[in-house]
């Protein structure tokens, strides 16, 4: 004789399945909420990157040869007093920048890099974000 078991007798072990899909979804929305606040994070770093920029572009485009200007001759901007006001700028912002002051001296290009640190995308392995700003200036003479 065959026995075959009951109905409520038949059991399946499923114990600790939904402890692993619990933990699965978990995970992913903690990257999703990474995401957004570290990716605001970085949109934030490229704002300042941006703004410090074209704070440091100002401040050298407003070094110009005064003795050649005062006497009406051509305005100019003076390459070392430029990059001189623009790194001063940058220093008290605390970043780094590049500072170029064009061939023909009537214009003036910042590059500034800031390095975000993430909150929660370190969790994966990415601690930090790049965020560049650019900025130039052009001298017209009025």
């Amino acid at each position: 004789m065959i026995t075959r078991p009951r109905p409520g007798n038949c059991r399946r072990n499923d114990e600790g399945r939904i402890a692993l899909l619990a933990l699965v979804l978990a995970f992913a929305v903690l990257m999703m909420i990474g995401l957004s606040v570290d990716g605001g994070g970085k949109i934030r770093a490229m704002q300042r990157a941006d703004n410090i920029a074209s704070e440091a572009a100002r401040a050298a485009g407003q070094a110009i040869l005064a003795p050649q200007a005062i006497q009406g001759g051509d305005k100019v901007i003076d390459p070392a007093a430029a990059v001189a006001a623009a790194q001063t700028y940058l220093a008290a912002a605390g970043v780094t920048g590049v500072v170029d002051v064009g061939p023909d001296r009537k214009h003036v290009a910042v590059t500034v890099t800031i390095t975000y640190t993430t909150l929660f995308l370190g969790l994966i392995g990415i601690n930090t974000l790049t965020a560049t700003g650019h900025a130039t200036v052009v001298l017209v003479a009025t």
